[in-house]
């Protein structure tokens, strides 16, 4: 009897048990989370659709719409991570982009201090170049991926 019970007590911290143990935990969380963004997404879009009633105020309206855009993007997101268990880094940055602009929109262009824009730009200058590079930098994994595959045969 003692002997069965160390041994399930092994099983259970087994490298690949534990793995596999966290990884359903994770999906769980990633679900969790999509559900919690479902569920945000159509409660702002309800109140978008309330403040068509009172009289229209474009920045408002441009704000919600914006944000169930960026809320959309990160539901896809969390969707390419369930099926493929990796982020998609194009996506998260197509989503930053999204987000900084939504910034510069709300509050105006000229409101903004001119250190902050400088900021901005240059920060979107960085997110373009990670995007227009990305296809390069995939290649050069892959290449990295099959070289360690031939080594370890």
């Amino acid at each position: 009897m003692p002997q069965r019970v160390v041994t399930e007590v092994k099983s259970w911290f087994r490298r690949e048990r534990i793995v596999r143990n966290l990884e359903i935990f994770q999906d769980f969380i990633v679900i969790s989370l999509c559900l919690g963004l479902f569920g945000v997404m159509l409660i702002r879009l309800g109140d978008m659709f309330l403040l068509f009633l009172r009289p229209l105020d474009l920045r408002e309206v441009t704000s919600d719409i914006l944000f169930i855009l960026i809320l959309v993007e990160l539901f896809r997101l969390l969707l390419d991570y369930i099926q493929e268990q990796q982020i998609s880094v194009g996506a998260a940055v197509e989503i930053t982009i999204v987000s900084a602009l939504r910034e510069v929109i709300l509050r105006g262009v000229l409101e903004i201090p001119r250190d902050q824009i400088l900021a901005i730009s240059v920060f979107l200058m960085v997110l373009a170049g990670i995007l227009a590079a990305l296809p390069w930098i995939s290649r050069f994994f892959e290449h990295v991926k099959l070289t360690s595959e031939e080594i370890k045969q």
